[in-house]
């Protein structure tokens, strides 16, 4: 399997991790009552850790359905190569990186993080517009 499908499934199992990590970390603020019921009306908002990982789920689905548009587009145009690969696996390790900067609540690092995941998508986009 290519690196770049590889480092997309990967991707996945991060978003998951993320889901479950944030779903937890809200069902310890507003309850397991909450968390089974129909969930009607306005739910406690969120706050501390619970709240940041759930923003940080929430960035990871702004920026995934790009990469893996990307990342199929490069594979489907067999436009794999080294500068693809590199390219996947900043995204990857960044957004890794970006969720406990993101949960501690560590500024400037955690926006730097970001903008490497973005400059991959962006490394990703080039090869598919330009290449």
């Amino acid at each position: 399997m290519d690196i770049e499908l590889r480092m997309l499934a990967w991707a996945v199992v991060l978003g998951l991790a993320q889901l479950l990590i944030a779903a937890t970390a809200g069902t310890a603020q507003r309850g397991l009552k909450w968390n089974v019921s129909a969930r009607d009306g306005q739910p406690q908002a969120l706050t501390g850790v619970a709240a940041r990982l759930q923003r940080a789920w929430c960035n990871f689905l702004e920026t995934f359905p790009f990469f893996a548009a990307l990342v199929l587009a490069v594979v489907v145009t067999h436009r794999q190569s080294a500068h693809t690969a590199l390219a996947v696996q900043l995204y990857f390790w960044a957004r890794l990186i970006y969720v406990p900067l993101y949960a501690a609540g560590i500024p400037y690092l955690r926006s730097l993080v970001w903008a490497v995941s973005l400059a991959a998508q962006v490394m990703l986009l080039w090869v598919v517009l330009l290449d």
